[in-house]
């Protein structure tokens, strides 16, 4: 049975995230350039439904026993055809940054305190109409807002300029 198509941005506030590589650096799980990162789905339920619906929703085993599996899907951050919109906000000043291409990478190391963020769906198929036929739905970033720890010589620091050497 095909999946519905899935028209719906997914809205998630007080994200947790994982697996942090907004830079698109190389490593065992990760091709060079591809940008992206995890958000937990926390209720098992949503979980289901989003898999129901064809997004990727892939499962962590239980850390200890006797806990419950924790659900993530994985949120591709591409810049090519619909740029993402990404701001960052120190938690004691809330002047919130636009980050782009250039500069998304800070996060992959940011002390995060909150993430509110909106994730764009891609339906895809392959071989439609055949047997082999597969469709599913990729994850897209469309929006975050990150609030991030700043350091406490931050503010105090901020005017001053350095002679370049």
């Amino acid at each position: 049975m095909a999946n519905p198509r899935v028209n719906d941005n997914l809205v998630i506030e007080n994200a947790r995230l994982l697996f942090r590589n907004f830079s698109g650096r190389e490593s065992k799980y990760n091709r060079a350039g591809q940008r992206n990162f995890c958000v937990y789905i926390d209720d098992p339920k949503d979980a289901q439904k989003l898999m129901d619906d064809g997004w990727n929703i892939r499962e962590r085993p239980p850390r200890e026993e006797g806990e419950d599996p924790r659900y993530y899907i994985q949120v591709a951050v591409s810049f090519e055809n619909i740029p993402p919109t990404v701001y960052m906000i120190p938690e004691r000043k809330k002047k919130k940054t636009k980050l782009d291409e250039e500069s998304i990478d800070v996060l992959d190391f940011a002390e995060i305190r909150n993430v509110d963020l909106t994730i764009r769906p891609y339906n895809w198929v392959i071989q439609e109409g055949t047997k082999n036929e597969k469709r599913g739905v990729k994850a897209y970033l469309r929006s975050m807002y990150v609030t991030i720890e700043e350091d406490e010589f931050a503010e105090k620091y901020a005017g001053e300029e350095y002679p370049e050497e």
